[in-house]
């Protein structure tokens, strides 16, 4: 149990973001002492893999470890499975679809759970579920509360106003500084109704102490690592805007064979990609340097066996949780100067910081990550453990979240 989540609830302590901005939190005097447990409803496409996904079951566990009652309802998936283990209810909805009559259809049956289980706070993590969400609760008077896991950018009216539902929550989430300005720049809201939670790893999968030599052998000889060679780590599906293309012209720039890149991710169909760096990394003589592999299931491995994690992407990240797992892990990490990552690394002393799409910048940059002591990136290390700690660890995460809900419930019903 994350022991610093249950006084939150149960004895009226909640503590300050100090991450967020706007009006203090409520006080949830009294939340295990009501008539009853309150109960939390989170809504969310799928549950397959993703931030999103995540964060609702870690939400979930956290609600239920402190007392509360903990629905998710979504169109399935395979981390069903983690709710099922943890005892908390699934509801199967067709919620991914973003059909104007199955979104009224969830709406109703949004509105028949509500009134049974006595639904107090319904959490929308994604567009179209929010939008049935949002006539459930207009028709209930449960509270209704969103987070934004991206910008949501858009090109025209019609989608900025499709994007707005996730602007009209009584609290407003928002999973990062980057995108908490994008809300107040965008959307006509109330500064006071939004908030800004971080989303948190889990200290205890990203441990360098945790991961057994067993598990970097393994995955040494899975991805037939040399013995005598640096890796070089991007993690990230095969996509262009991941700016793998820049790494290649990067390590082109550099020349060192001594080192191993390995670009971790799926190309979830990009075939074409996929054989433009085949082609790219042909063409620029970095055959024996260049790797692609494949999604990793052993990403806390991967960065213990790596020297430098880089993540070269061309357009705003989000959050980027895995230059956050990869300096909890202790590894020195390279970024690029746009979205989240300005604010989930301390440039110059956890990360070097390059323009994005410049590859003459990044050799630089892996040239001193690369020419780095042991000393001096155990001290890296040890600054970046230590930063990831404070920040962005799901327990952090958790708290944060009930003490918005604890929030709504200090307030009465709409």
């Amino acid at each position: 149990m994350d022991m610093e989540l249950e006084p939150h609830l149960n004895t009226g302590d909640v503590p300050r973001n100090p991450h967020r901005s706007g009006a203090e939190g409520g006080n949830p005097d009294g939340i295990l002492g009501r008539a009853r447990p309150p109960v939390v409803l989170q809504v969310l496409p799928t549950l397959v893999t993703g931030g999103a996904e995540r964060s609702c079951i870690d939400v979930a566990i956290a609600l239920a470890q402190a007392g509360a009652v903990p629905l998710v309802a979504s169109q399935g998936g395979p981390m069903v499975a983690e709710l099922d283990r943890a005892g908390i209810r699934h509801i199967t909805l067709p919620l991914a679809s973003k059909n104007p009559l199955v979104i009224r259809r969830n709406a109703r049956k949004l509105e028949a759970i509500i009134r049974e289980q006595r639904v107090d706070i319904v959490h929308a993590r994604s567009r179209a579920p929010a939008w049935s969400a949002w006539l459930a609760c207009r028709r209930t008077g449960a509270h209704y509360v969103t987070t934004f896991h991206a910008p949501y950018n858009y090109k025209n009216g019609l989608k900025r106003w499709y994007n707005s539902i996730m602007a009209r929550g009584e609290r407003i989430i928002a999973n990062s500084d980057y995108v908490h300005r994008h809300i107040l720049e965008n959307y006509e809201v109330d500064p006071a109704r939004v908030r800004t939670i971080h989303r948190g790893i889990d200290p205890a999968t990203f441990a360098p102490d945790r991961v057994s030599s067993v598990r970097l052998i393994q995955l040494s000889k899975q991805w037939r690592l040399p013995d005598d060679k640096r890796v070089i780590l991007l993690p990230g599906r095969l996509t262009r805007w991941k700016g793998q293309t820049v790494l290649i012209d990067a390590l082109a720039k550099l020349g060192r064979k001594d080192v191993c890149a390995l670009l971790v991710g799926s190309d979830q169909g990009r075939t074409g990609y996929r054989q433009e760096l085949e082609e790219r990394i042909r063409k620029a003589g970095l055959d024996g340097v260049v790797k692609m592999t494949d999604h990793c299931n052993d990403m806390a491995a991967a960065y213990r066996l790596s020297a430098v994690v880089v993540s070269a992407s061309q357009e705003p990240e989000a959050f980027g949780r895995v230059i956050v797992e990869a300096q909890a892990m202790g590894r020195p990490v390279i970024v690029t100067a746009i979205g989240a990552y300005q604010e989930t690394v301390i440039p110059g002393q956890t990360a070097w910081v390059v323009p994005p799409a410049d590859p003459d910048a990044l050799a630089q940059a892996l040239d001193e990550a690369l020419s780095l002591t042991q000393e001096q990136s155990d001290a890296i290390g040890a600054r970046a453990r230590a930063f990831v700690a404070d920040r962005y660890t799901k327990q952090r995460m958790c708290a944060d979240t009930l003490a918005v809900y604890a929030e709504l419930l200090a307030e009465p019903r709409r």
